[in-house]
């Protein structure tokens, strides 16, 4: 019975009430004039947050177990030696950049600059954040983990995560059945993630009917100064780090590089998935860009899984945004933090187009956002996170690309005439 609405992609749905949910709150408002807010806040904003509420359910098991799996999956690449530790080398180094050019762009457009009245509904009042120590940031994260899961302390959360991952390699053979079950509950988790992502459509509906009438078409501007400002800091972290790289550091043809990976990234943008794009990616690493087969098998399939440098950069951008719309004023730790949680967080995010918002809230729970706030910030992300996850998505894509080249000319096997020979596109 459902079949063909289950048989649209998500995404065409998601904008699909997206467009839906603007005209149907234009069109209360004309009917019922005053009492249309009142009316969308009782029966119809309430879906909306239902659907909030789940994505606020999920992010601490999300975390766990995919921040835990990550780190098991990290035993394949050591036994490549230095070809493993070169290419883990090199996803961090540009991991560093993205942080950085993502958090540099989020405070000179200031995407949240005015977003509170205009989002929100109200002016917020500057706050200052009080300043932490790192000893006190490093005694955040050394706590209980049940009672870090309990209160969604997402730090703390995450450092166990970690060493827990390590605990289960050093194992060995011992830890293998554990390994087993967190990989298989790292799949589970993500497929409760997809089934909860199923009510978005709805949640979308809702809250953007809502926000029309409330806060009018206003905040779409803020919005639209938001994805402006991700999209120019995804393209300057791939013109300037990846083609830096390509052109500077390995002395190899721009041009030809970009072209090369030109049909991995026309799938990354349609399905903002690294893992769907990965049998792309490497056919055009080992067809046109002359990466060897023992390279593109090895280092791609690990960038897909830890490489998420659009993700990271998006996340600190969204951190500013949020910051700055509520008058929330960040010391240089809060930006330390914002950056180091970004990255580790960002390795979690490979599975399920736009999981970043489900780990949003990890990175502003570093500078004191309540429950409520993130909540908000998410209900108005959401709808339009989708354009900008195709975007990053194409970042991590030519980011693995780029990383395969660089560690297969390192290691002295890059086939340079396939690379540099038109007639292999």
């Amino acid at each position: 019975m459902f079949k063909w609405w289950f048989g649209i992609v998500l995404w065409m749905r998601v904008l699909g009430a997206l467009v839906l949910g603007i005209g149907f709150g234009l069109a209360i408002q004309q009917i019922m004039g005053d009492q249309a807010v009142g009316f969308l806040e009782n029966y119809i904003e309430p879906v909306g947050d239902i659907f909030i509420a789940l994505i606020r359910m999920m992010i601490v098991p999300l975390i766990f177990t995919t921040l835990v799996a990550g780190v098991i999956a990290m035993k394949e690449p050591t036994k490549l030696g230095t070809l493993g530790l070169m290419t883990v080398g090199l996803y961090l180094v540009t991991t560093f950049f993205a942080n950085v050019i993502g958090l540099i762009f989020g405070t000179i457009m200031r995407p949240g600059a005015g977003a509170g009245e205009a989002l929100f509904g109200a002016t917020p009042q500057p706050v200052s954040m009080e300043q932490q120590s790192i000893w006190e940031f490093i005694l955040q994260m050394i706590q209980n983990p049940v009672a870090a899961m309990a209160e969604t302390n997402i730090l703390a959360v995450i450092f166990f995560a970690l060493l827990f991952g390590i605990a289960i390699l050093l194992s060995g053979e011992r830890g293998e059945p554990v390994a087993r079950f967190f990989a298989s509950a790292s799949d589970t988790v993500l497929k409760l993630t997809t089934m909860i992502m199923e009510v978005a459509p709805f949640g979308v509906f809702a809250l953007i009917s809502y926000a029309t009438v409330a806060y009018g078409l206003a905040a779409f501007q803020s919005i639209a100064w938001l994805i402006l400002t991700v999209y120019l800091g995804l393209a300057v972290h791939v013109l300037l780090i990846y083609g830096g790289l390509i052109k500077f550091v390995l002395r190899l043809p721009l041009i030809r590089f970009f072209r090369g990976i030109l049909d991995a990234q026309a799938v990354a943008y349609s399905t903002a998935s690294s893992s769907a794009t990965l049998p792309v990616t490497i056919t055009n690493a080992q067809r046109n860009l002359g990466v060897p087969k023992s390279v593109a098998g090895s280092v791609l399939p690990l960038g897909a899984t830890i490489n998420m440098d659009g993700t990271a950069l998006y996340l600190g951008i969204l951190a500013l945004f949020s910051a700055q719309a509520f008058g929330i004023e960040l010391s240089f730790m809060n930006y330390v933090m914002i950056a180091g949680t970004a990255a580790i967080v960002s390795i979690g995010a490979a599975g399920i187009p736009s999981a970043s918002l489900f780990l949003l809230a990890t990175v502003l729970s570093t500078f004191g956002m309540t429950a409520e706030q993130i909540a908000l910030v998410v209900g108005f992300v959401w709808p339009v996170d989708r354009i900008m996850d195709m975007a990053r998505t194409v970042v991590n894509v030519t980011g693995d690309a780029a990383v395969a080249t660089t560690v297969a000319k390192f290691e002295g096997e890059l086939d340079e005439e396939t690379f540099r020979d038109p007639a292999s596109i």
